[in-house]
């Protein structure tokens, strides 16, 4: 169902945010829309939002589980000012997991466990985040996908990433880097620079997504508990190297993403994990 803006799903789709887990779903272009919902409800995810930048219709045949509405992506809080809202009308305790189009989420065992699995599991060690790296997939021929989007041939980067301490010294929490952002940091931002976005987590009253993708409950932020390691899950994503090609900026600069450290994506949890961009902790 398509409504006219987010205070109008909220009031008429009482089952948007009651079916957990939720996916919400930032489209800011219309690129790989319909594979992104797709994707997501073959996981699991027992209800979608599908935001909307300005001009771009949902795709046909969504699923009656979908929620459509407009969002700015070029605001100022995009996306914490859409979520935010999100966060305080869903109920307490309800898994949301959010991602752009052309985004895919991956956790450990993601091709024989649902969703609900691996959250079920996550809630029993008392962890109310997870934490997520954003792993940068990219077409190897520009030439072909001048906008470096091509799911049959995605690829990423196997090595080149790696941790720093967070400013503050907070317990169990770093800063992560690599894959485009790292290659071609000199068209990135410096502060949009980090791989690392808590984007599974449960909804608390006065929780609060802020414009640099971590929580204003610091624990939300962190890595693992403090007892053990905890599953890692993964953001295979487009959306940077999509970004770098559509930028005047950047795109002459760029003939290929393809480099000594490529490798062919086989979209496949196993991969991941085998290069290390996640682990399953305790979960076996």
């Amino acid at each position: 169902m398509n409504y006219s803006d987010l205070e109008s799903l909220l009031a008429h789709a009482p089952n948007a945010l009651a079916r957990a887990p939720v996916a919400v779903i930032l489209a800011e272009d219309d690129v790989e829309i319909a594979s992104t919902v797709e994707y997501h409800v073959e996981k699991g995810f027992r209800s979608i939002v599908l935001l909307l930048g300005a001009g771009i219709q949902p795709p046909p045949g969504l699923p009656d589980n979908v929620h459509s509405a407009p969002f700015d992506p070029h605001a100022v809080d995009a996306p914490a000012g859409p979520l935010n809202r999100l966060i305080a009308a869903a109920p307490p305790g309800t898994w949301m997991f959010y991602c752009y189009n052309g985004e895919y989420l991956f956790y450990p065992f993601c091709e024989h466990r649902s969703v609900g699995e691996m959250l079920t599991f996550h809630a029993e060690e008392r962890r109310d985040a997870m934490l997520a790296y954003v792993i940068d997939l990219y077409a190897d021929n520009l030439e072909h996908w001048p906008n470096a989007v091509c799911r049959e041939r995605a690829h990423l980067d196997r090595t080149g990433y790696f941790a720093l301490a967070r400013a503050g010294g907070q317990d169990r929490q770093l800063d992560f880097f690599g894959g485009l952002r790292w290659r071609f940091e000199e068209h990135i931002p410096k502060g949009k620079r980090r791989i690392d976005r808590v984007s599974l987590f449960r909804t608390q009253p006065g929780l609060r997504l802020q414009t640099d993708h971590t929580f204003n409950d610091d624990e939300y932020n962190t890595y693992a508990c403090p007892w053990h390691h905890n599953l890692t899950a993964a953001v295979c994503s487009f959306r940077t190297a999509k970004a770098l090609k559509l930028n005047p900026g950047s795109t002459f600069d760029i003939p290929s993403f393809a480099w000594s450290g490529s490798t062919r994506f086989n979209w496949s949890s196993q991969q991941l994990m085998d290069l290390g961009l996640m682990e399953p902790g305790q979960w076996f």
